[in-house]
C-alpha cells in the first residue's frame, strides 16, 4: 500500500513538474517519458526494498545476537547467585560447628570451675576438721582429758550452790 501510494505521489509530481516545464519553456512531456521515469523509479524502488529487507535482516540478527548475549550473561548470573548461595550455606554451617564448639567450651570451663570450687570446700573441711583433731589432741597431751574433766565438773558442783556459776556455764553451753 505505501507502495502503491509512492508511485502514485511520484507519478503526480511527474505531471506537475512536466506541466510547468511546458508551460515555461516548451518543453513536452511524453507518455514514454513517464514510463521511463517510472521505470526508473520503480528500480530504485526495488534497490531501496532490497537494502531495507537487508538493513531489517542485519537489524534482526544483530537483536538475535543481543538475545543470545543476554541469555549467556543470564546464565551467568545464575551461576554467580547458585555460587553466592553455596557459599552462604557453607558460612552458615561453619557459624552453627563454630556455635556447637563455644557451647562445648562453655561446658568444660564450668565443669573445671565447679570441680575446683568444690576442691576447695573439701580441702577446708578436711583441713579444719584435722586441724581441730590436732588442738584437742594437744589440749589432752598438756592439760590431760582427767584434769578438764574434773575441773568441769567441779564447776558443775559449784553451780549447783551458786546461781552465778550456774548462768556462766549455761550461758556458754556446757551445763
Amino acid at each position: 500500500m505505501r507502495e502503491a501510494a509512492f508511485v502514485v505521489w511520484v507519478v503526480f509530481f511527474f505531471l506537475i513538474s512536466g506541466a510547468r516545464a511546458q508551460a515555461g519553456e516548451g518543453i513536452r512531456v511524453t507518455n514514454e517519458m513517464i514510463y521511463a521515469k517510472l521505470l526508473e523509479i520503480e528500480k530504485r524502488q526495488a534497490v531501496l526494498e532490497t537494502q531495507f529487507r537487508e538493513f531489517r535482516e542485519s537489524v534482526n540478527k544483530r537483536f538475535e545476537d543481543m538475545n543470545k548475549r543476554f541469555e549467556d550473561m543470564n546464565k551467568r548470573f545464575e551461576d554467580v547467585n547458585r555460587r553466592f548461595d553455596e557459599m552462604r550455606d557453607d558460612v552458615n554451617k561453619r557459624f552453627d560447628q563454630l556455635y556447637t564448639f563455644l557451647w562445648v567450651i562453655t561446658g568444660i570451663f564450668s565443669a573445671l570451675v565447679a570441680v575446683v570450687i568444690g576442691f576447695a570446700l573439701w580441702d577446708r573441711r578436711t583441713t579444719i576438721r584435722r586441724a581441730r583433731e590436732e588442738s584437742l589432741e594437744e589440749v589432752e597431751r598438756v592439760f590431760g582429758v582427767s584434769r578438764l574433766e574434773k575441773l568441769l565438773r567441779a564447776l558443775r558442783e559449784l553451780a549447783r550452790e551458786d546461781a552465778r556459776v550456774a548462768e556462766v556455764l549455761r550461758n556458754f553451753g556446757l551445763l
